[in-house]
């Protein structure tokens, strides 16, 4: 079909007295189309005037539209059973022609942010080399609405620990404090509810409390809604990931804040400006930071080793062999682990994200040629001996064939023999020592057993002759 300018073309050709021989030759086209084409007299491209096949069976589509939930090839198989003749390729050009079935295509639009109003934050995973080796790690990402202005850190893992250690890093980064900071319905931060019905988790709450900022969600379905945040990380994973290998996480974290330095100084076709400068206007629209930033952290208890190590995300970090056996609190913090006995005993770490490693200070390593010595007996296991020094033969055994830690054997050990009385608690060892038995439940079982046996027994009723004998001795009947 022949376009409205080869039309006009054509008509404008003829009226210079051009031949249609000549027109033909210049415009490639047929001499009967060029005929066609003056007949009409017209530059306006006709409309076909086509009935279409599926018009006749239009209600009976709708019908069955609905009751095969939207499928048109259950549709046109259920048209042709009924004797219609209609190939799938006409029924679906008359349902998109005709809008039946389908969604009505809405346009995107745009969101326009003030300056100082909105920080966009969210995650994506990436594959990244650290160390020789791949992580699938999650890039959090983190930009000014107005500005454009880019910030992310790269991490093995991302809970609301990191989420908050993120976001500290982010606002110290951009210098000021939005009003809101929008993100999706993600776990970390919400508790429950999804967009305007949003309700942040606590602990995240009194974090945005802290800063002076509120937590918002896109509504389901809306990402666009967050899309400034969603576009870099495109750009991340095709430049700054593309072909680089890192040391450490670390050199991974200050490389990443030298080339954001650096893409924030850009000039930008899609916004046609350089967000530093478009920053330079939105610093003056942001809060300021409070004059003391808390440092982020949490807390953790644990129980030093026979080994004289602490466990903390698969790592494990020394502390003192004299610590062995003691309940400890070991505080995390983005770039060391603190670990305390008491306000006097202090051991630090510097932090480390990858796992399965040990750690152990200088100082906590035995003189060489010198074997670590190790604490004799668990403070459990010297209360048990104190008290009922007979079981040791059966305190040994189970330290060496228990299947539970040996700590926590032993302090099983010991509950026992403080809430259960002693004679039905010895009896009960005796008999597992006999058997071999060192599983602690079972041997609970036991004396449970031993104490109701003992220490419940129900008075049963006399015997008739004793109830003779009694009523004769009160009637003064000696036999």
């Amino acid at each position: 079909m022949l376009s409205q300018a080869q039309r006009s073309a054509i008509l404008e050709m003829s009226a210079q007295r051009i031949s249609i021989r000549e027109i033909s030759r210049v415009l490639r086209l047929s001499r009967q189309t060029i005929r066609q084409v003056l007949r009409s007299n017209s530059a306006l491209v006709p409309e076909i005037q086509r009935t279409e096949k599926a018009e006749p069976y239009r209600q009976q589509i709708l019908d069955l539209l609905a009751n095969c939930k939207g499928n048109l090839v259950r549709v046109h198989e259920e048209l042709i059973a009924s004797g219609a003749s209609l190939s799938y390729q006409a029924l679906t050009a008359f349902c998109r022609r005709q809008a039946i079935g389908q969604t009505p295509v809405v346009p995107a639009g745009r969101y326009y942010f003030e300056p100082g109003v909105e920080l966009q934050h969210d995650t994506s995973p990436h594959e990244v080399e650290v160390g020789g080796k791949k992580y699938k790690a999650q890039t959090a990402s983190a930009v000014l609405c107005y500005s454009r202005l880019l910030f992310f850190q790269i991490n093995p893992t991302f809970q609301r620990f990191d989420c908050k250690v993120f976001l500290t890093d982010a606002l110290r980064y951009i210098g000021g404090i939005p009003k809101r900071v929008m993100i999706d319905n993600t776990h970390v931060v919400v508790v429950r509810g999804t967009g305007r019905e949003m309700i942040p988790v606590p602990e995240m709450e009194a974090f945005g409390e802290r800063f002076g900022f509120n937590f918002i969600a896109h509504e389901r379905g809306d990402a666009n809604r967050k899309g400034r945040v969603e576009r870099p990380f495109s750009f991340i994973e095709r430049n700054f990931l593309a072909g680089r290998t890192f040391s450490s996480w670390n050199d991974l974290n200050d490389r990443a804040r030298q080339w954001c330095d650096q893409v924030n100084a850009t000039y930008k076709k899609h916004i046609r400006a350089v967000p530093r400068e478009l920053f330079a206007v939105e610093r003056l629209h942001l809060k300021p930071l409070p004059a003391w930033i808390p440092e982020v952290y949490r807390l953790h208890q644990r129980t030093v080793d026979v080994e004289g190590y602490v466990s903390l995300h698969s790592t494990r970090y020394s502390t003192p062999v004299s610590w062995i056996g003691r309940r400890v609190e070991v505080r995390e913090t983005r770039d060391k682990v603190e670990i305390e006995l008491d306000p006097r005993h202090l051991v630090t770490h510097v932090r480390t994200v990858a796992p399965l490693q040990r750690i152990t200070l200088a100082e906590h390593k035995p003189p060489r040629g010198e074997r670590v010595k190790l604490i004799e007996k668990h403070p459990e296991e010297q209360a048990i001996l104190c008290q009922v020094p007979e079981i040791a033969g059966y305190v040994t055994e189970l330290k060496q064939k228990g299947r539970k830690v040996v700590a926590l054997s032993l302090r099983q050990l010991l509950r026992l023999l403080r809430e259960y009385p002693r004679e039905a608690f010895l009896g009960a060892v005796r008999e597992a020592a006999q058997y071999g038995l060192y599983d602690l439940d079972r041997v609970e079982r036991m004396i449970l057993r031993r104490v109701s046996r003992d220490y419940f027994l129900l008075e049963t009723e006399p015997d008739c002759n004793d109830c003779e004998a009694v009523s004769n001795r009160k009637d003064g009947n000696h036999d």
